[in-house]
C-alpha cells in the first residue's frame, strides 16, 4: 500500500497540472458519483491536499473530491487524450485543456462539501499528517507521551493513523530502527532522550522518503551501495525487507517478525532491548 510520501509525490504531480486550472470535463466511474459530473464540470481546482494516505482535490466551490488509494489505487498524470496501457479500471478522470489526472482501481472515493469533510469517518479521526510542514519533533514528543498513546507498543502505535497519518509498514520499521529502539517497547518505557530521538527519527525518515523518491537509507550508504552496482532494492531501505542480511549500521542480522499479519523488521543488535532503556 502506498504510504504518506508516495501519496504526497502523486499529489505534487497532480497539482502541477490541475491547480488553478478549469475542469473542462470529467469521468466518475462509480455509480453513486455520476450525479456530480455536471456539478464539477467547469469548476476550477483550488488546491490539492494530502491527509495521510488520503488525497483531496479542492474546487473553487463548496465541493472536494476525496480519494484513498487503499491497496491498489494509482494516479496517472498524462497529456489530455492519452491513456496508459493498463488492465486497471478507471475510476476518476479530471480533464483540463491540456492534461488529465486519472485514478485507477480505487473505490474509496467521495464528493464532499466542506462540512462533510469535517465529519468524514477517516478524516475526522486521523492524527497529524506526517509530512505537514508545521509538525515539529516537540509536537511528536507530546503525542508520544499522550495518555492515549504512551502505553502502546511502538510496533502497533506506528501503524495507527490516529497517532500519525501517513505511516505504513516500511516507514514503521525504518523509523524505529533509525531511533535504535526495540519495536516491542512502549513510549512509557523510554527515557526523555530516547523519546526525543524517536520523535526526530519519525520526521527525518518520513521527509527523507518523500524528498528522495522512497529511499529511507542514509544518503551516504545508499550512494556507496549504488556506486558498487547494487540494485535499488538493495540500497533503498536500511532495514525493511532485508531479512537475514547485515544491518548497515552495526553489522547485526536483520530479523523479521509478524504483527497482525504485517511484516516488521528490526536488528536485535543495535535496537535497544527493554532492560537497556531504564538508564538515563
Amino acid at each position: 500500500m502506498p504510504e504518506g510520501p508516495e501519496i504526497r509525490r502523486a499529489a505534487d504531480k497532480i497539482a502541477a497540472v490541475l491547480e488553478n486550472e478549469v475542469i473542462e470535463d470529467l469521468f466518475l466511474g462509480l455509480g453513486r458519483l455520476k450525479k456530480f459530473r455536471r456539478t464539477l464540470t467547469g469548476t476550477r481546482v483550488r488546491s490539492i491536499e494530502t491527509r495521510g494516505k488520503a488525497l483531496l482535490t479542492h474546487f473553487n466551490t463548496d465541493w472536494t473530491l476525496y480519494s484513498h488509494n487503499q491497496l491498489y489505487g494509482v494516479w496517472h498524470v498524462v497529456d489530455r487524450g492519452q491513456y496508459p496501457t493498463t488492465t486497471r479500471t478507471l475510476r476518476v478522470a479530471l480533464h483540463t485543456a491540456r492534461h488529465s489526472a486519472l485514478l485507477y482501481s480505487a473505490s474509496d472515493i467521495w464528493v464532499l462539501t466542506k462540512k462533510q469533510l469535517t465529519t468524514h469517518p477517516f478524516l475526522s479521526r486521523i492524527g497529524p499528517d506526517i509530512l505537514d510542514t508545521s509538525l515539529t519533533w516537540r509536537a511528536l514528543l507530546s503525542r508520544l507521551t499522550d495518555p492515549r498513546f504512551k502505553s502502546r507498543k511502538l510496533a502497533t502505535l506506528y501503524l495507527d493513523q490516529q497517532f500519525l497519518a501517513g505511516i505504513g509498514n516500511y516507514l514503521r520499521s525504518e523509523i524505529i530502527h533509525d531511533a535504535g529502539l526495540d519495536p516491542t517497547l512502549r513510549p512509557i518505557d523510554l527515557n526523555r532522550v530516547q523519546l526525543g530521538r524517536l520523535a526526530r527519527s519519525t520526521l527525518t525518515i518520513s521527509k527523507r522518503s518523500y524528498t528522495s523518491g522512497g529511499i529511507t537509507n542514509k544518503a551516504g550508504i545508499a550512494k556507496k551501495l549504488k556506486s558498487q552496482g547494487k540494485s535499488r532494492a538493495a540500497y533503498r531501505f536500511a532495514i525493511f525487507d532485508r531479512e537475514g542480511e547485515c544491518c548497515y549500521r552495526c553489522g547485526g542480522s536483520v530479523i523479521r517478525s509478524t504483527l497482525n499479519s504485517r511484516r516488521l523488521y528490526s536488528c536485535a543488535q543495535c535496537q535497544a532491548s527493554l532492560f537497556e532503556t531504564q538508564s538515563g
